[in-house]
């Protein structure tokens, strides 16, 4: 499954603190995080096929994150799931705003994250409406948010919670899928502290598990 835990204001110096594993098809091409050339202000990996991403930063600080929900795949959906992630970063818009503004019927089933440094959102088409998060260590796999099946990871996380990188990626290492066909294709850590430094790195996997480029950015 894919996998993200983070923590909203639960850390004294970084508001928000994500750690994301994510879990494709290899044969799917994307491109590795960077800061895209059509949209410069986003930072995020890139499916090369439907143009979206699966998590993303932008330079003013907005964070999205969106997974699939598992077995929820309509061929008639519209739209890609990684445009709801795309949408935000671009957008101005409160979370609270952009996400009443979405109709989740044109999608297949997903579940979103969004923040802009005053809020967190989250919601799911296969749930309720889009509620704002209060406080606390959060996690989401492919059903719906805190389900039983990311109670290990959100414990582990809490324990390795902190501004150091290389705990976070041990953390989501021990939930690595690996498989020829499909597995864990990136790890993603993000973090966000007072001052608005953001601090963002990614891992990336081969098809066989092996560690491949780390990319570290700071600004």
């Amino acid at each position: 499954m894919c996998l993200i835990v983070l923590a909203w204001r639960a850390h004294p110096d970084h508001p928000l603190i994500v750690a994301a594993n994510r879990d494709e098809f290899h044969a799917r091409p994307a491109a590795a995080a960077a800061f895209w050339q059509d949209r410069p202000a986003i930072l995020a990996g890139r499916d090369l096929k439907a143009k979206g991403t699966w998590m993303g930063v932008s330079r003013s600080g907005r964070f999205a994150a969106v997974t699939n929900f598992r077995g929820a795949t309509e061929p008639s959906a519209a739209h890609s799931r990684g445009s709801l992630v795309t949408g935000f970063l671009q957008s101005e818009s409160d979370p609270g705003r952009y996400m009443k503004g979405l109709q989740g019927s044109m999608f297949s089933g997903f579940n979103l994250l969004v923040c802009d440094g005053k809020e967190l959102w989250s919601m799911s088409n296969r749930d309720g409406p889009a509620r704002r998060l209060e406080p606390g260590i959060y996690g989401l796999g492919n059903t719906l948010l805190d389900a039983p099946e990311v109670d290990r990871p959100k414990e582990r996380f809490k324990a390795v919670l902190g501004p150091a990188i290389e705990p976070l990626f041990s953390l989501l290492a021990e939930s690595k899928i690996v498989n020829p066909l499909y597995g864990t294709r990136c790890s993603s850590v993000f973090l966000i502290s007072n001052n608005k430094k953001i601090r963002y790195a990614e891992r990336t996997f081969s098809a066989d598990g092996a560690d491949q480029e780390t990319l570290h950015y700071e600004f």
